[in-house]
């Protein structure tokens, strides 16, 4: 079976697709001097653009990890996170506190999703 590799560089693809199923990995790209609501919203817009890319939706999330810096910050990210998926159709998920790459950085989260038809197979 074909993998499928969605800007590929030399260290990493922003979307790995095999088998129909669809792994990236998103993190704050706009305004790292927000805190963790709007930078989960940054989080959830950008998974949101990934997924149209390959003719998925958040309701074809299978699972996310969610690294956070402190998990002070839990309660106000799962406020957003419960506003993002309508009742019942949240993905399973794991929270772990991480040291991330960038110290800017509060979350950072890792993607599993159902591709569209084109990319089963």
């Amino acid at each position: 079976m074909k993998i499928h590799r969605i800007n590929p560089c030399k260290r990493w693809s922003d979307i790995t697709i095999f088998n129909g199923i669809a792994h990236f990995v998103e993190v704050p790209e706009c305004d790292l001097s927000a805190g963790i609501q709007e930078q989960t919203r940054q989080v959830m817009a950008q998974a949101e653009a990934a997924l149209a890319k390959i003719g998925s939706d958040t309701g074809r999330l299978l699972s996310v990890t969610i690294y956070l810096t402190d998990f002070a910050n839990l309660p106000a990210f799962n406020e957003v996170w419960d506003e993002w998926f309508p009742e019942n159709t949240a993905p399973s998920r794991a929270c772990v506190k991480a040291e991330l790459a960038n110290p800017g950085y509060l979350v950072e989260m890792a993607f599993v999703a159902a591709a569209g038809d084109e990319y089963q197979g």
